[in-house]
């Protein structure tokens, strides 16, 4: 299968993408998180076409991507008020709000389960795709199962080449990490699956009357995943990545040694970090296996880039990555997720 890379900029691209959404095929498509690998919601065999080319789990659930609330009611059940309330205050932006599903959702979209993850993307293309195509779109990642999310049309097909038909390119993605998943099924409570752009302090600050937790990771071998991203290992580069994690002298402190003892046991470790980290390790490491993630603190910057990082390394023999980690408020909490999977949780704290 020939892969097509297409930037949509008339209506009958846009119809051309839709008819083959609705034909039952796959096309990727940009989101302002990250790009999706797309398929008609509606139809179980489009579906399974998106676990094939990924090679995903069959009980990982896939999220439907809407054009506008009125959708929301159309593949879901029931949309509570607090769900109602969350959709007004985010959407279109970085939410997927977990619903009770509708009977026309198949199962394979849901993992089996009877709830479903919706989401509206801020992004111009993705919503004139699902308008175009007059159904909602089932969209995970559009990378290979466990790899680390695309944000560049290029990234996806690096993954998806002879896999799919068709990707539609609308440039690099603004957030670079995943939207996040809120549980709105339970009354009285809004539980979030996977933090995200969309803070626990936003979404508390939008319902200050109603509890807003965490979920425990699940972890357990036999868990059933309540959404994507919460079972199974994401986002790993290729070769091993270990994560520091506290105040900057102390994490420069740590990567020096840890850099110097695995080039004198004649490894080749490359770092992602802050340009100050990086700038002060510069004595000891190559220019060519480092990856800037922007200043200290910058937790946007760090996350638009973060899977660029992950993968930036693949073409090149290095032997292992270190990362400099971040504070877990705000955003911080997204990318320390995203990291502590693609660590495998190898997690040092210095």
């Amino acid at each position: 299968m020939d892969t097509e890379i297409l930037r949509p900029t008339s209506p009958t691209d846009f119809e051309c993408a839709a008819a083959m959404i609705r034909s039952g095929a796959l096309v990727a498509f940009p989101t302002e998180t990250v790009y999706g690998l797309g398929a008609n919601g509606l139809d179980a065999a489009a579906c399974a076409r998106i676990y094939a080319a990924k090679g995903r789990p069959a009980d990982n659930p896939l999220i439907l991507h809407i054009a506008d609330l009125a959708m929301a009611h159309t593949v879901a059940h029931d949309v509570p008020f607090v769900a109602a309330h969350l959709f007004t205050a985010f959407a279109p932006g970085p939410l997927t709000v977990i619903l009770p599903k509708a009977e026309n959702i198949p199962d394979i979209v849901t993992g089996g389960l009877p709830t479903v993850g919706v989401r509206c993307p801020d992004h111009d293309i993705a919503r004139r795709l699902i308008r175009a195509a007059g159904v909602p779109i089932a969209a995970p990642s559009a990378n290979t199962s466990g790899r680390p999310s695309p944000t560049s049309a290029a990234m996806v097909f690096a993954d998806m080449e002879g896999r799919i038909p068709l990707i539609l390119d609308g440039g690099s993605c603004r957030w670079g990490v995943e939207s996040t998943i809120v549980d709105c099924t339970e009354e009285g409570t809004v539980t979030i699956l996977r933090p995200g752009a969309v803070t626990r302090e936003m979404i508390a600050a939008e319902l200050p009357h109603i509890e807003v937790r965490m979920d425990a990771a699940l972890t357990a071998e036999d868990a059933v995943p309540r959404a994507p991203g919460m079972k199974y290992t994401h986002y790993a580069p290729r070769v091993p990545l270990t994560v520091y994690v506290g105040a900057g002298t102390d994490v420069v402190a740590a990567l020096r040694e840890e850099i110097l003892r695995r080039s004198a046991a004649g490894q080749r470790p490359a770092l992602i970090a802050s340009s100050e980290t990086i700038m002060a390790l510069s004595d000891i490491i190559h220019a060519d296996d480092t990856y800037h993630c922007g200043a200290r603190g910058n937790h946007s910057a760090f996350a638009s880039c973060l899977y660029d990082a992950l993968r930036h390394f693949d073409d090149l023999p290095v032997t292992s990555l270190l990362a400099e980690g971040t504070g877990s408020l705000g955003l911080g909490l997204a990318i320390m997720n995203r990291l502590r999977k693609a660590s495998g949780g190898d997690i040092r704290f210095v």
